[in-house]
């Protein structure tokens, strides 16, 4: 057992688990088709999906993460962000009465939709911010077709 209190702990398991039961979507599914989890470690980085006319763009907040430190790699068709976020602290440092940042892996998965063009894809980190860009294949985007008489 540790020697710190973490009060926050249980209400924050708690708090991704229902986050991840809302998150689910057709096109950004966060589970396999055999309902295996694809969002796994010591903590989740938080996740904004955002869809434009020609793009995707994901946001992922990971303060204290060093760009160095994140793996992203596209496999068919998905998407992963892995990496690691250094342990502030140590069990036997003196001082500490509340520790509430999580430290340690995470791993978030993503199925892409088969509209992105997966050679364009870009990746940068500012600010504890990572921001991926998923641009759409030109002949995905929507089309506006006139009706002449």
């Amino acid at each position: 057992m540790s020697r710190y209190y973490a009060p926050f702990h249980t209400l924050n398991q708690l708090q991704r688990e229902v986050n991840r039961l809302f998150d689910a979507s057709p096109a950004w599914g966060q589970s396999t088709q055999d309902g295996a989890e694809l969002a796994s470690g010591d903590w989740l980085p938080a996740v904004d999906v955002r869809e434009d006319a020609d793009r995707f763009v994901i946001y992922a907040d990971i303060p204290g993460v060093d760009p160095q430190d994140i793996e992203i790699t596209l496999d068919n068709g998905v998407l992963t962000l892995k990496g690691q976020r250094k342990t502030f602290y140590t069990e036997n440092q003196q001082g500490y009465h509340r520790t509430e940042r999580s430290s340690g892996s995470f791993l978030r998965r993503f199925t892409l939709p088969n509209t992105v063009d997966i050679e364009k894809v870009s990746a940068r980190s500012e600010n504890g911010v990572l921001e991926l860009v998923i641009p759409k294949n030109q002949q995905s985007q929507v089309r506006k077709i006139a009706v002449t008489a």
